[in-house]
């Protein structure tokens, strides 16, 4: 079985929809699949193409037993909504021009961003297979959700795309129920609608000693380290992790945060820190992959945040999962499915989204002697162990094989 995936984010880039590819597509290349990868040239989230590589036409390398097809596309950093757009739209053009010469039996497309989807509905069409769409969040109404856009008549046009693309797939295949029943609501059947979560490569995470060189460097010795590693978006509301920062250095001056990534926010929080002379935090820049678990290794707890909404209350960030691997205890501002998963296993506490005096609660009860820390982490260890990486790309293989057959 060829299949020809398209998404614009893959390694050696580090977000999630890029780990959650090669993830899955190494699985199917063991399990017999020949897979072709059409993406673009490594540059999330600054909008710089990585050293190595050189934003042309078409260059293609092999990674893990996967034929990966680098195009063209206007690169543009993680911010602006014009630019990112035509950045989208651009790699859906390249995306598309080169997929009309690759074999393929199956097409698949994911999405966010949108219009990688379109490209893979016009394959689908042009090249007379069919294709499955993968949805990682709803566009276009997450955008609206985080004020990035307002409704209006360009964004109702793209909503009738997206219900054309659901209409078109074979199959869809969210990460979540939430997304599932969102779609379906859409006038979308219960049965077209698969579920294939994200989780964490059990044989990369795994539970390790602080990185005493890390600790060091920072000047975390005999500090109890808060961390968020991830995209600083609009969705995260991580302006509010800060204010919660401030108000904990009055109280107990041992709690610190550290920040790793970059984003459309990302010069904001800096400056708020800067001027609001927060001190008890510390923000870096994204590291490469192989670093990622280094750094987590210093938490005492990991922040999964998300802005206040309903439409999140369908999410369940990745980053639970590879934290919990790791048995890293968390604090969890998103309500809705993700909560319900980290209370059914115990793996951390819940507080509610941009509520200062939740978190503080929570975080002073994660570090309280009558926390049990033993059991948490065992909660950690379950969650991780039900959310194993390699089954769930096998569950997402067995979904292509029947739509292929």
């Amino acid at each position: 079985m060829k299949i020809l995936f398209l998404t614009d984010n893959f390694p050696p880039e580090v977000n999630a929809p890029a780990t959650r590819t090669i993830e899955h597509c190494k699985e199917w290349v063991k399990a017999g699949a020949e897979i072709t990868v059409i993406t673009c040239f490594p540059n999330f989230p600054q909008g710089k193409v990585y050293d190595g590589y050189q934003n042309s036409w078409k260059k293609t390398e092999w990674i893990d037993g996967i034929k990966v097809i680098r195009v063209w596309s206007y690169i543009s950093a993680n911010e602006g909504f014009f630019k990112r757009t035509f950045d989208f739209i651009s790699f859906s053009v390249t995306a598309f021009i080169h997929g009309l010469f690759e074999k393929a039996d199956i097409i698949i497309a994911t999405s966010p961003q949108f219009f990688t989807a379109l490209a893979g509905r016009s394959l689908s069409f042009w090249k007379r297979k069919p294709w499955i769409m993968e949805v990682r969040d709803l566009w276009p109404e997450s955008i609206k959700t985080v004020g990035a856009i307002k409704d209006n008549i360009i964004i109702r046009y793209f909503e009738k795309e997206e219900k054309w693309c659901y209409r078109s797939s074979k199959k869809i295949v969210t990460v979540t129920e939430g997304l599932k029943q969102k779609i379906h609501q859409k006038g979308i059947p219960f049965d077209k609608i698969d579920v294939v979560n994200n989780g964490a490569n059990l044989d990369l995470y795994q539970p390790q000693s602080k990185n005493e060189k890390i600790v060091k460097e920072l000047k975390l010795n005999n500090k109890k380290v808060l961390g968020y590693l991830g995209t600083h978006g609009m969705a995260h509301k991580l302006d509010f992790i800060l204010d919660c920062a401030r108000q904990l250095q009055k109280k107990d001056a041992s709690f610190h945060f550290l920040f790793i990534g970059n984003g459309a926010e990302k010069n904001k929080l800096v400056q708020k820190v800067e001027s609001e002379k927060i001190h008890n935090v510390t923000m870096l820049d994204s590291v490469a992959k192989k670093e990622v678990m280094d750094y987590l290794s210093v938490l005492d707890a990991a922040i999964i945040n998300l802005r206040k909404s309903d439409l999140f209350k369908g999410a369940i960030p990745s980053k639970i999962f590879e934290a919990t691997a790791m048995q890293i205890p968390l604090l969890i501002g998103v309500d809705g499915e993700a909560r319900r998963i980290v209370e059914k296993f115990g793996a951390g506490y819940y507080y509610e989204p941009e509520n200062v005096s939740d978190f503080i609660d929570k975080t002073e009860k994660l570090f309280s002697e009558s926390a049990d820390t033993e059991s948490i982490k065992k909660g950690c260890q379950e969650l991780a162990k039900t959310y194993d990486r390699k089954r769930l790309a096998k569950k997402m293989y067995d979904i292509i094989s029947a739509v292929f057959h």
